[in-house]
């Protein structure tokens, strides 16, 4: 069975619960392992994944802000590539930002609707995977 590796880079834990809901239920429909990792601040995309010799994610959902006061797109896009990577900002000159990267991906977070939001990302997920 195929394993994905899905990174998380989310501070709220409502919107990451709902993720985890989302990729176990995928999870289960698809017949696939998903790996996940979820890190919370920009301190740790600095300490540990650009400081990683290589990608090892298949997906990498990116929120922009932090409870840190960081931003999550201090992301090191030459090693994870942009392709992989689906915008996840409830403040649409965030994700404007990543199109400006070449992500094109984006999806925006709606806290008033965030069933919509997780539907979306699905979509996202399974479009990216070719499911």
């Amino acid at each position: 069975m195929k394993i994905l590796r899905i990174l998380i880079l989310e501070d709220d834990l409502e919107t990451v619960y709902k993720l985890v809901e989302c990729l176990n239920s995928l999870q289960k429909t698809l017949n696939l392992d998903i790996g996940t990792t979820v890190l919370s601040d920009y301190y740790q995309v600095n300490d540990y994944l650009n400081k990683a010799e290589k990608n090892v994610f298949d997906v990498i959902l990116l929120d922009r802000d932090c409870f840190s006061g960081g931003s999550f797109h201090v992301l090191d896009f030459s090693k994870y590539p942009i392709e992989k990577i689906i915008g996840i900002s409830s403040t649409p000159p965030y994700n404007a930002e990543l199109k400006e990267k070449g992500v094109s991906r984006l999806v925006h977070k709606d806290y008033q609707n965030l069933n919509r939001f997780i539907e979306e990302v699905r979509g996202n997920i399974k479009d990216l995977l070719q499911l």
